[in-house]
């Protein structure tokens, strides 16, 4: 059977450390006279991760490492998440919808669906999409729904597309789309033949 990206991780042994960076596009010039500064916000920015997966055995670490071989670099593209925070701190309560359509690039969004008094906590995953279209976002303060079931919603990066009135969001093991932040892939094999493997993750923004 032919590959189909987005591929889903092993569902062997989970991650021993993921270190998850943010990355922003943001100029600082300073005046060498009075050391006056100029900031500049270029408005990119993107999630990156340093992924460390626990020693293996071999059966376990084969799944792994055919895993990085298919994806052929930074060819291919694959859904993760954050198992820790898989789960939202805020109730959520109802069913949360984009309240009418929002560009790309935005950065604060308008849901409505809650139930009157759902909260979101800052921290919160949630994306939107499926498949290809995944984006992961993280929510930046905390918000609660008035009585209407409507709140906005301050997220960490941009939309990365163009959403649809009602647009539904994903709020519990919610995914982002990834690519190998380059095309070299290694793993190790070491006393009492355990494997070790790392890599580098960055979030697709081929559009």
């Amino acid at each position: 059977m032919a590959l189909s990206y987005p591929l889903a991780l092993p569902n062997t042994k989970g991650m021993r450390r993921i270190n998850i960076r943010a990355i922003d596009v943001v100029g600082l010039q300073a005046s060498p006279l009075t050391l006056e500064q100029t900031v500049y916000d270029w408005g990119g920015d993107m999630l990156a991760a340093d992924v460390e997966l626990p020693p293996m055995v071999r059966a376990d670490a084969e799944m792994w490492v055919t895993f990085l071989l298919s994806l052929r670099g930074s060819l291919g593209t694959f859904l993760m998440g954050d198992s820790v925070g898989a789960a939202p701190r805020g109730t959520w309560a109802g069913t949360p919808l984009l309240a009418g359509s929002h560009a790309a690039g935005v950065r604060t969004v308008a849901m409505d669906g809650f139930s009157a008094g759902a909260t979101g906590k800052a921290g919160d995953w949630l994306n939107w999409g499926s498949g290809s279209s995944t984006r992961l976002h993280k929510v930046l303060q905390d918000f609660t729904a008035d009585g209407a079931g409507q709140a906005t919603v301050e997220i960490y990066p941009r939309l990365r597309a163009a959403l649809a009135d009602n647009a539904p969001v994903t709020n519990t093991n919610a995914m982002g789309l990834w690519r190998l932040a380059s095309n070299g892939r290694e793993w190790s094999i070491g006393l009492g033949q355990m494997y070790g493997l790392r890599f580098s993750a960055i979030e697709d923004l081929s559009g």
